[in-house]
């Protein structure tokens, strides 16, 4: 491993292009007059920011913490067009989220997403038949025009070659379907960046203290840079609420008396080493309405999810040993104990998901997206779901160009104009990434492992070369962050330089995996805090 004398400056400064420093940012937040100040950095808050960007609109966006800092990089991980949702009836809502995930997978971000085949095992005296799943996965993949194949029933032998961990007693027949996967807090960061090549400017760590009111009307916000504590301003014709399950917190700085709007649910998950190579992943049913998920991801095994209500501070939600049982023993249903060892588990998270206000059990709740107006004229929008984090940044469009007097209307494109399916900065086929990394990383500087290349040419797309190239002018920068990761040094000065880290956690937790792979030693974290104080 690296030592940390070898890391400190490693002889590196900002690259040409890089990002502006917090005070220009916040110069430059506080002297502007922005169209739209969007506060909240998780995807919502950053698909908004884009779309509004694109349509011609000045930019703001701000979030208290780190983009897709909380309930944005806790999820599952899934692209996906709801299985479940079939058992309502919910057909055009499935072919709805089947749209938005092809979309994003082959047109918008197919460097960050993947394909990923699943299992969905049928136990004697399970919640459901092979008939019936067996139809249900058919209907699933006929409202995804087949894209991903034809959802069908295969035996428990063959499932087991590709899941050599599955718990075959009393397995009867597996069903077969496809959805796609992601890391979601690097699709968010992408985000952020088309956000800002479209002209929004973004500062994250900057918490609001206060709304800024003219004539009764919110416009605006005070801010203090949880870094250094400065205090500063933002201006704004208009502004977005999207700090997701803060959201209400916010509504009540616009009206002290603004009644709750939304309800949240605790979702936990494990991280596991995997004992053997998965090449699928499995939904299990544990009732009528619920489905515990094992997915291979980032070379691991990631197992959840919970559901419950939750009602304390989201800034609290954590995994506590209730989560932990219930998930492992869910798991139990379908995976062998030796997989389910309590010594595998490298890390553990929780997000809330933001759902309508309202009675009724949390696990049979809509994901709906829920968009208010206070008596400040500040909108709020929560809830939906990460799969359709673009159809739900246009809604918001819809809704600003539609608001009473117009504010907005003659200063943008309406939505409708918009390119429908825009990529992400870096799009790239990334097995061709992979494979100009392996055959350029020979020349001028050390050559680049088959893993590293891979990690980054589906983190980062094109741009992984922009990372190649820092580690070729600086062999330091080559070497591995940990022996037992892909990742190399050279991402930790990128993300200092071009993707908004200021934190060891915003390298560790969203801009690499080295967290989540339980390898976020002191060591390394004292490491890259390090290399993160070197910008000057």
């Amino acid at each position: 491993m690296t030592t940390l004398q070898s890391v400190p400056a490693l002889g590196t400064h900002p690259a040409s292009g890089s990002l502006p420093s917090r005070a220009e940012t916040r110069e430059q937040l506080s002297k502007a007059a922005y169209d739209l100040l969007v506060i909240g950095g998780g995807i919502l808050g950053i698909s908004t920011a884009w779309h509004a960007a694109q349509s011609g609109l000045r930019v703001a966006l701000v979030d208290a913490g780190d983009f897709a800092g909380a309930t944005s990089s806790a999820s599952s991980k899934l692209l996906h067009g709801g299985l479940r949702y079939l058992q309502t009836g919910a057909v055009k809502l499935v072919a709805e989220n089947h749209f938005e995930r092809r979309a994003v997978s082959r047109q918008v971000a197919p460097h960050l997403a993947n394909p990923l085949t699943f299992y969905l095992p049928v136990y004697k005296g399970g919640p459901h038949g092979a008939a019936k799943l067996g139809a249900g996965v058919f209907a699933y993949s006929a409202l995804s025009a087949f894209g991903d194949g034809v959802g069908h029933v295969i035996s428990p032998a063959k499932a087991q070659r590709d899941v050599p961990e599955l718990r075959t007693d009393n397995l009867k027949a597996v069903a077969v379907y496809g959805d796609d996967q992601m890391n979601d807090a690097r699709m968010a960061l992408m985000t952020v960046r088309a956000a800002v090549d479209a002209g929004a400017v973004v500062l994250n760590h900057a918490a609001v203290t206060g709304l800024r009111f003219t004539k009764g009307r919110v416009t605006g916000a005070d801010l203090e840079d949880r870094l250094d504590g400065t205090e500063f301003g933002v201006n704004a014709r208009l502004v977005l609420n999207a700090t997701g399950p803060w959201v209400d917190h916010l509504r009540r700085m616009e009206n002290p008396d603004a009644a709750p709007s939304i309800r949240l649910s605790k979702g936990a998950h494990l991280v596991l080493k995997r004992t053997r190579p998965w090449k699928a992943a499995l939904a299990t049913p544990i009732d009528k309405y619920r489905i515990t998920f094992a997915l291979p991801w980032e070379d691991m095994l990631l197992l959840g999810t919970t559901d419950e209500a939750y009602e304390g501070d989201p800034a609290d939600v954590a995994v506590n040993e209730k989560d932990t049982a219930q998930i492992l023993d869910e798991a139990a249903f379908s995976i062998r104990d030796q997989q389910l060892s309590r010594d595998l588990i490298t890390y553990s998270f929780a997000g809330l998901r933001v759902l309508p206000g309202g009675p009724g059990d949390t696990s049979k709740a809509k994901r709906e997206t829920v968009v208010t107006e206070g008596r400040g004229w500040m909108l709020s929008v929560a809830g939906g779901k990460w799969t359709t984090f673009r159809h739900i940044g246009r809604t918001v469009m819809n809704k600003l160009a539609a608001l009473p007097g117009h504010p907005l209307a003659e200063d943008m494109e309406p939505i409708s104009h918009l390119p429908k399916k825009l990529p992400l900065p870096g799009i790239a086929n990334p097995n061709a990434v992979a494979h100009r990394l392996l055959i350029d990383g020979a020349a001028p500087g050390p050559r680049m492992s088959a893993d590293t290349a891979r990690h980054l040419a589906t983190h980062y797309g094109s741009l992984s070369f922009d990372i190649a190239r820092m580690a070729n002018e600086n062999p330091a920068l080559a070497e591995r962050i940990h022996p037992d990761a892909p990742e190399i040094w050279a991402q930790v000065a990128y993300a200092r330089d071009h993707e908004w880290a200021e934190t060891a956690d915003d390298v560790l937790r969203r801009r690499t995996t080295l967290t989540i792979r339980g390898l976020a030693t002191d060591e390394i974290r004292a490491g890259v805090e390090s290399m993160l104080g070197d910008r000057d």
